[in-house]
C-alpha cells in the first residue's frame, strides 16, 4: 500500500494540492498550473490515484473535476503529513529555532480541512513552550494573508499547560475535545 502513495514527484505535488485544501475540487488544467508538471504526467497520476481509490472525478460542462476522497483509508494520515509540510505547519517546523522553545504545536482539524469554525472563539491552533511572540506573529500574518482570513491561536507556556490540565480547564478541555493534528511534540504530552 505505501508504494501506492509516493511513486512520483507529480504524485507528491498532487497530494499537496488536494490536501492543503481538501474541501476543493480541481480541474485538470488547474492541477497542471498548480503542480507545474506536464499535462500527461498529471493525467497519468490522476488515473493511478483514481485506480487506488484516492481521488474521484466528475465531468462538468467541458471539464473533468477531481477531488480527494475523504473515505480513503490513509486520508487522515496524508492530511497530517501535508499539514506539516505546507502552510503554517511547515513554517513552524522550518522556523522552530527562531520561535524559541516549542514543546507542542497542535492544529485543529477544522483549520487543516479548511472548514469554517462553528464558534468564533474556536482555536485554530495551540502552541506550547517559551515562544518568541514577534516571530510567531510574523508567521501568523503570512498564513492569514495566504488564507484570506484571521487565525485564532493560543500560545501558552509548559507550566500553564500543566496547570490548566490539572484543573481540567474548560478552555483546554474544549481544545482537546475537537479533532487535532500534531505539528510538533507528542500528543501524549498534550493529553496526560
Amino acid at each position: 500500500m505505501l508504494k501506492d502513495l509516493f511513486i512520483s514527484k507529480t504524485r507528491v505535488k498532487l497530494l499537496e494540492t488536494f490536501l492543503s485544501d481538501p474541501s476543493q475540487m480541481y480541474h485538470v488544467r488547474d492541477l497542471v498550473r498548480r503542480t507545474g508538471d506536464e499535462i500527461n504526467a498529471v493525467r497519468r497520476e490522476l488515473a493511478r490515484m483514481e485506480t487506488v481509490g484516492m481521488v474521484k472525478k466528475e465531468p462538468r460542462a467541458n471539464r473533468l473535476y477531481y477531488w480527494f476522497r475523504h473515505d480513503y483509508i490513509y486520508y487522515r494520515d496524508l492530511l497530517s503529513l501535508v499539514a506539516k509540510t505546507t502552510g503554517i505547519g511547515a513554517a513552524i517546523i522550518k522556523n522552530r529555532h527562531k520561535l524559541g522553545s516549542v514543546s507542542l504545536c497542535v492544529l485543529s482539524s477544522r483549520f487543516v480541512r479548511h472548514i469554517p469554525r462553528k464558534d468564533p472563539d474556536e482555536v485554530d491552533f495551540l502552541i506550547v513552550g517559551d515562544i518568541v511572540m514577534s516571530e510567531l506573529s510574523s508567521l501568523i500574518k503570512v498564513e492569514e494573508t495566504r488564507r484570506g482570513q484571521a487565525i485564532n491561536y493560543t500560545p501558552m507556556t509548559d507550566e500553564e499547560l500543566k496547570f490548566r490540565r490539572s484543573r481540567r480547564d474548560p478552555f483546554l478541555q474544549d481544545v482537546l475535545s475537537h479533532g487535532r493534528f500534531m505539528i510538533a511534540g507528542d500528543e501524549e504530552d498534550l493529553v496526560s
